[in-house]
């Protein structure tokens, strides 16, 4: 029986050996880590340019993991591939909105959001819904959860100018959906759209990030203002502030630029400045920027991030007004977001949209599948892993025990041999 426990001893300690070898080459971990390809593109002056142009980085998902089998994993592990290569946005470097299917529960959408993700779109199915029409303004957080899809497409013969202006025209949030490629067909943009919304729709031009970002300031806000009267000139002090309160409700909020209305009876404004020069003019500009429009004998409106100190010079004796925020940047009472899903390659997915700078995106991002840049090391790891077994089975045979050694190799215990003399002995 001794030979045996040799043989038995052998095998185990082959299989442990393996085991433990292999065990770092096919984890979960490691499988996921080589599972997909990353958009080297998202770390290239590529990005910079599309981030300075207004658009915004999102999640679509995670090649290795479905969102239905474990959205909070997808949510953490696309969170961590956006932010190890590229800000969010010009406003804020947190990515903030994903890509979310249908057929989620509540407590889903819940675990998205506890990985920084707060705004979920487009087609949902949940009983809450964010602008699915004009008047469907949200109320709370959960109904960025089933961000609508409005005005269509963008792609050539399912989206139309006339669906997409009609939304605009209603006014609130127009979500339009568009998908650069199929695997490896090329999806036509539709040119009557983008014409449209680049030289004609008066409204916001912005992304799902900047428009909740901008609405959380709704029910928590505060203003620090003041005058004097120098030369028969009014001026004005004006701050949104930055207040604790504000920022522990919405904490993942973007500081984008609020639109303050100001009533100034009417007269002209001579200059809107900070400590170190005047703010641009935003008279016909559709994305997001600081800045003050002014159109004589109409209030002023003054978008500004909070935090921002300006002074505001007006003509003639005002006893001004805070009329309160508006309900879109600038102004405006339409807003506009382009969402790009599925976006596994950010040069062909964007490089038609760059002769029209008033479109904005927001590129709802995920790996190409595949094996990443560093998929040779799992073979690498087995090669190891091979060879290791290899040289120790070779060790155990020359030491005679092992499932390789020969039988008469293997050596028999003290204990045996003196079984085999007794026996001897007695016969």
């Amino acid at each position: 029986m001794a030979p045996q426990r040799h043989v038995r001893f052998g095998r185990a300690m082959t299989l442990s050996i393996l085991l433990c070898l292999l065990s770092s080459t096919f984890s979960p971990v490691a499988v996921a880590e080589v599972g997909w390809k990353e958009d080297g593109w998202l770390r290239t002056a590529l990005a910079q340019e599309r981030i300075d142009s207004g658009d915004e980085f999102g999640c679509y998902g995670m090649p290795n993991i479905e969102w239905a089998a474990d959205p909070g994993a997808v949510a953490l592990e696309c969170q961590q591939y956006i932010s190890e290569r590229v800000v969010a946005n010009q406003w804020g470097d947190h990515p903030i909105s994903t890509f979310t299917p249908p057929g989620l529960t509540m407590n889903q959408h819940n675990a998205i959001a506890s990985q920084g993700f707060v705004v979920h779109g487009d087609e949902n199915e949940l009983p809450y819904s964010a602008w699915q029409n004009a008047t469907d303004a949200p109320k709370d957080d959960w109904d960025w959860y089933n961000l609508g899809r409005r005005g269509g497409s963008l792609e050539q013969l399912i989206g139309s100018k006339e669906q997409v202006q009609m939304a605009v025209e209603e006014g609130g949030l127009v979500n339009l959906y568009w998908v650069g490629r199929v695997n490896d067909a090329t999806i036509r943009h539709d040119r009557d759209i983008t014409a449209y919304l680049n030289d004609e729709a008066q409204a916001w031009m912005t992304t799902w990030g900047e428009a909740w970002s901008y609405w959380t300031v709704h029910d928590c806000h505060e203003t620090s203002h003041s005058s004097r009267f120098v030369e028969n000139q009014t001026i004005i002090e004006f701050e949104s502030l930055v207040t604790e309160q504000c920022t522990a409700v919405s904490p993942l909020a973007w500081n984008v630029p609020m639109t303050w209305i100001l009533d100034i009876q009417g007269e002209e404004v001579v200059d809107v400045r900070d400590s170190n020069a005047s703010l641009a003019l935003l008279d016909g500009v559709r994305k997001t920027a600081e800045g003050y429009t002014h159109i004589l004998n109409e209030s002023l409106h003054l978008s500004l991030t909070r935090g921002h100190n300006v002074t505001i010079v007006v003509n003639g004796t005002v006893d001004y007004d805070i009329l309160g925020r508006s309900q879109f940047w600038n102004n405006y009472s339409a807003a506009v977001t382009i969402a790009a899903h599925d976006t596994t390659d950010l040069f062909k997915w964007s490089k038609r949209f760059t002769d029209e700078p008033h479109l904005v995106f927001t590129w709802l991002v995920q790996p190409r599948d595949g094996l990443s840049d560093s998929g040779w090391l799992p073979f690498l790891a087995l090669t190891v892993a091979v060879s290791t077994i290899t040289g120790m089975m070779f060790i155990l045979k020359k030491e005679g025990i092992g499932p390789f050694a020969e039988k008469n190799q293997r050596p028999t215990s003290g204990l045996e041999e003196g079984s085999s003399e007794s026996k001897s002995e007695a016969e």
